[in-house]
Protein backbone atom coordinates (compact mmCIF):
# COMPACT_ATOMS: atom_id res chain seq x y z
CA UNK A 1 0.00 0.00 0.00
CA UNK A 2 1.69 3.47 -1.05
CA UNK A 3 2.03 6.52 1.34
CA UNK A 4 -1.01 7.97 -0.70
CA UNK A 5 -3.54 5.02 0.23
CA UNK A 6 -2.70 5.15 3.26
CA UNK A 7 -3.19 8.16 4.51
CA UNK A 8 -6.61 8.52 2.11
CA UNK A 9 -8.02 5.60 4.28
CA UNK A 10 -7.09 7.39 7.07
CA UNK A 11 -8.90 10.11 6.39
CA UNK A 12 -12.25 8.22 5.63
CA UNK A 13 -11.88 6.42 9.11
CA UNK A 14 -14.73 8.40 11.18
CA UNK A 15 -13.87 9.08 14.53
CA UNK A 16 -16.67 8.49 16.94
CA UNK A 17 -16.35 10.26 20.43
CA UNK A 18 -17.98 8.98 23.52
CA UNK A 19 -18.54 11.56 25.98
CA UNK A 20 -20.75 10.72 29.05
CA UNK A 21 -20.66 9.19 32.31
CA UNK A 22 -19.87 5.85 33.94
CA UNK A 23 -22.52 4.11 32.27
CA UNK A 24 -20.34 4.60 28.84
CA UNK A 25 -17.14 4.41 30.72
CA UNK A 26 -17.99 0.67 31.73
CA UNK A 27 -17.95 0.99 35.24
CA UNK A 28 -17.48 -2.57 36.68
CA UNK A 29 -16.61 -4.08 33.34
CA UNK A 30 -12.85 -4.87 31.37
CA UNK A 31 -12.41 -2.40 29.20
CA UNK A 32 -13.06 -4.69 26.19
CA UNK A 33 -16.46 -4.83 27.69
CA UNK A 34 -17.34 -1.19 28.03
CA UNK A 35 -19.59 -0.04 25.90
CA UNK A 36 -16.62 1.97 23.55
CA UNK A 37 -14.97 -1.03 22.61
CA UNK A 38 -18.21 -3.37 21.71
CA UNK A 39 -19.61 0.07 19.69
CA UNK A 40 -16.15 -0.30 17.64
CA UNK A 41 -15.94 -3.69 17.53
CA UNK A 42 -20.02 -3.57 16.39
CA UNK A 43 -19.13 -0.98 14.00
CA UNK A 44 -16.11 -2.56 12.30
CA UNK A 45 -17.79 -6.44 11.84
CA UNK A 46 -20.22 -4.31 9.39
CA UNK A 47 -17.88 -2.98 7.53
CA UNK A 48 -17.47 0.65 9.04
CA UNK A 49 -13.81 2.41 8.97
CA UNK A 50 -14.03 3.73 12.62
CA UNK A 51 -12.38 5.03 15.44
CA UNK A 52 -13.52 5.04 18.86
CA UNK A 53 -12.49 7.60 21.14
CA UNK A 54 -13.73 7.14 24.79
CA UNK A 55 -13.72 10.26 26.96
CA UNK A 56 -16.64 9.41 29.77
CA UNK A 57 -15.47 9.80 33.55
CA UNK A 58 -17.73 8.00 36.14
CA UNK A 59 -19.31 10.12 38.11
CA UNK A 60 -19.45 12.89 35.72
CA UNK A 61 -22.30 15.61 35.77
CA UNK A 62 -23.40 17.65 32.81
CA UNK A 63 -21.09 20.45 35.03
CA UNK A 64 -17.76 18.30 34.95
CA UNK A 65 -18.66 17.46 31.16
CA UNK A 66 -19.16 21.01 29.82
CA UNK A 67 -15.90 22.21 31.60
CA UNK A 68 -13.80 19.15 29.69
CA UNK A 69 -15.67 19.18 26.62
CA UNK A 70 -13.14 21.47 24.72
CA UNK A 71 -10.07 19.03 25.85
CA UNK A 72 -12.18 16.05 24.98
CA UNK A 73 -12.65 17.46 21.04
CA UNK A 74 -9.15 17.99 20.64
CA UNK A 75 -8.88 14.30 19.10
CA UNK A 76 -11.12 16.33 15.96
CA UNK A 77 -14.16 13.81 16.36
CA UNK A 78 -16.35 13.59 13.41
CA UNK A 79 -19.50 12.40 15.57
CA UNK A 80 -20.12 12.38 19.35
CA UNK A 81 -22.39 10.21 21.45
CA UNK A 82 -23.21 12.47 24.25
CA UNK A 83 -24.28 10.60 27.42
CA UNK A 84 -24.55 12.52 30.19
CA UNK A 85 -27.12 13.47 32.99
CA UNK A 86 -27.45 10.09 34.54
CA UNK A 87 -25.40 12.12 37.84
CA UNK A 88 -27.55 14.72 37.87
CA UNK A 89 -30.54 13.27 38.37
CA UNK A 90 -29.10 11.19 41.08
CA UNK A 91 -27.86 14.03 42.66
CA UNK A 92 -31.13 15.98 42.33
CA UNK A 93 -29.84 18.66 40.22
CA UNK A 94 -31.92 21.21 38.63
CA UNK A 95 -33.24 20.16 35.80
CA UNK A 96 -32.80 23.93 34.08
CA UNK A 97 -28.87 23.49 35.74
CA UNK A 98 -28.09 19.91 33.62
CA UNK A 99 -30.10 21.73 30.41
CA UNK A 100 -27.87 25.17 31.02
CA UNK A 101 -24.70 22.77 31.08
CA UNK A 102 -26.00 20.37 27.66
CA UNK A 103 -26.99 23.47 26.05
CA UNK A 104 -23.33 24.46 26.58
CA UNK A 105 -21.95 21.52 24.94
CA UNK A 106 -23.85 21.07 22.52
CA UNK A 107 -23.16 24.94 21.07
CA UNK A 108 -19.73 24.20 21.01
CA UNK A 109 -20.35 20.73 19.49
CA UNK A 110 -22.42 22.72 16.69
CA UNK A 111 -19.82 25.75 16.37
CA UNK A 112 -17.28 22.45 15.59
CA UNK A 113 -19.50 21.59 12.85
CA UNK A 114 -19.83 18.03 14.81
CA UNK A 115 -22.64 15.42 14.41
CA UNK A 116 -23.90 14.55 17.57
CA UNK A 117 -26.20 11.39 18.97
CA UNK A 118 -27.84 12.42 22.37
CA UNK A 119 -28.40 9.42 24.39
CA UNK A 120 -31.28 10.69 26.58
CA UNK A 121 -31.83 9.79 30.47
CA UNK A 122 -34.94 9.77 32.75
CA UNK A 123 -35.15 11.14 36.39
CA UNK A 124 -35.04 8.62 39.10
CA UNK A 125 -38.63 8.08 40.43
CA UNK A 126 -38.09 8.75 43.51
CA UNK A 127 -37.16 12.50 42.69
CA UNK A 128 -41.10 13.38 42.32
CA UNK A 129 -43.39 14.21 39.37
CA UNK A 130 -42.91 17.85 38.77
CA UNK A 131 -38.69 17.00 38.65
CA UNK A 132 -39.00 14.27 36.87
CA UNK A 133 -41.33 15.84 34.13
CA UNK A 134 -39.00 18.94 33.74
CA UNK A 135 -35.99 16.63 33.55
CA UNK A 136 -37.06 13.86 31.16
CA UNK A 137 -37.68 17.14 28.87
CA UNK A 138 -34.48 18.22 28.64
CA UNK A 139 -33.04 15.74 25.61
CA UNK A 140 -36.15 15.90 23.32
CA UNK A 141 -35.70 19.95 23.86
CA UNK A 142 -32.03 19.65 22.92
CA UNK A 143 -32.40 17.72 19.57
CA UNK A 144 -34.99 19.77 18.25
CA UNK A 145 -33.24 22.63 19.16
CA UNK A 146 -29.50 21.93 17.66
CA UNK A 147 -31.68 19.27 15.21
CA UNK A 148 -29.82 16.49 16.31
CA UNK A 149 -30.69 12.28 16.32
CA UNK A 150 -32.04 11.67 19.95
CA UNK A 151 -31.51 8.09 21.32
CA UNK A 152 -34.59 8.69 24.00
CA UNK A 153 -33.10 6.97 27.18
CA UNK A 154 -29.86 5.23 27.00
CA UNK A 155 -30.54 2.55 29.38
CA UNK A 156 -33.51 1.60 26.78
CA UNK A 157 -34.42 -2.23 27.52
CA UNK A 158 -31.67 -2.88 29.99
CA UNK A 159 -33.29 -0.87 33.22
CA UNK A 160 -34.87 -2.86 35.79
CA UNK A 161 -33.81 -6.42 34.17
CA UNK A 162 -31.21 -7.97 36.69
CA UNK A 163 -30.04 -10.15 34.01
CA UNK A 164 -28.41 -7.22 32.13
CA UNK A 165 -27.45 -4.97 35.05
CA UNK A 166 -24.30 -5.30 37.29
CA UNK A 167 -25.20 -6.08 41.30
CA UNK A 168 -26.01 -2.30 41.83
CA UNK A 169 -28.85 -2.63 39.30
CA UNK A 170 -27.78 1.01 37.83
CA UNK A 171 -24.69 0.44 35.42
CA UNK A 172 -25.32 -2.58 32.91
CA UNK A 173 -23.10 -5.44 32.53
CA UNK A 174 -21.74 -6.90 29.18
CA UNK A 175 -25.43 -8.75 28.09
CA UNK A 176 -26.68 -5.08 28.79
CA UNK A 177 -23.87 -3.38 27.13
CA UNK A 178 -24.88 -5.97 23.80
CA UNK A 179 -28.38 -4.81 24.18
CA UNK A 180 -27.62 -1.13 24.24
CA UNK A 181 -26.06 -0.84 21.22
CA UNK A 182 -28.15 -3.31 19.35
CA UNK A 183 -30.82 -1.09 19.96
CA UNK A 184 -28.62 2.24 19.10
CA UNK A 185 -26.40 0.74 16.28
CA UNK A 186 -29.04 1.93 13.45
CA UNK A 187 -28.78 5.65 14.80
CA UNK A 188 -24.86 5.52 15.00
CA UNK A 189 -24.56 3.79 11.39
CA UNK A 190 -26.96 6.89 10.13
CA UNK A 191 -24.83 9.65 11.44
CA UNK A 192 -21.37 7.58 10.20
CA UNK A 193 -22.69 7.14 6.32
Amino acid sequence: MSIVSVSQANENIKKILIFGDSLTAGYGLEQEDAFPAKLERSLKLMGKSVKIISSSVSGDTSSGGNNRILWALSDKPDVVILELGANDGLRGIEPKVTYYNLYSIMEKLRRNNIKVLIAGMLAPPNLGKEYGKEFNRIYTRLSNEFNSQLYPFFLDGVVNKPHLNQPDGIHPNEAGVEEIIKRMLPMVINLIN
